[in-house]
């Protein structure tokens, strides 16, 4: 599924999205602490958290994660737009708790997966 296939069932903003046309997303996975979704979330997931600080951005670079749902519209500051822009990390905003989004993420067969396990 693409980036872009997600936007209208979660209710989304785009905040950050000039390549989530050609970003696949495999999995999905959902968390608040940075160093768990580190250690834990894989490659071509997309990553729903409340979290909306620039270190986000780094995550999901390092991860190798396309995408970042940010959920119950928290505010996203403009060094987190400017670091997901230059990375090339699309970045959503919905006004979904995370709980409602890992629900419509599962709903369009996007399953939830860890790096081991």
């Amino acid at each position: 599924m693409k980036v872009n296939q997600i936007i209208e069932p979660l209710k989304a903003e785009v905040v950050v999205g000039e390549k989530m046309e050609e970003q696949d997303i495999e999995g999905g996975y959902c968390g608040d602490l940075l160093s768990d979704c580190i250690a834990n979330a894989k490659e071509e997931s997309v990553w729903v958290t409340i979290q909306s600080h620039p270190n986000i951005v780094a995550v999901a670079v390092l991860v190798g994660m396309p995408c970042i749902v940010v959920s119950n519209y928290q505010e996203i500051g403009e060094e987190t737009v400017k670091r997901a822009q230059k990375e090339g990390i699309t970045i959503l905003r919905t006004s979904l708790t995370s709980y409602q989004a890992v629900s419509v993420l599962s709903s369009l067969g996007i399953p939830g997966i860890r790096r081991h396990g």
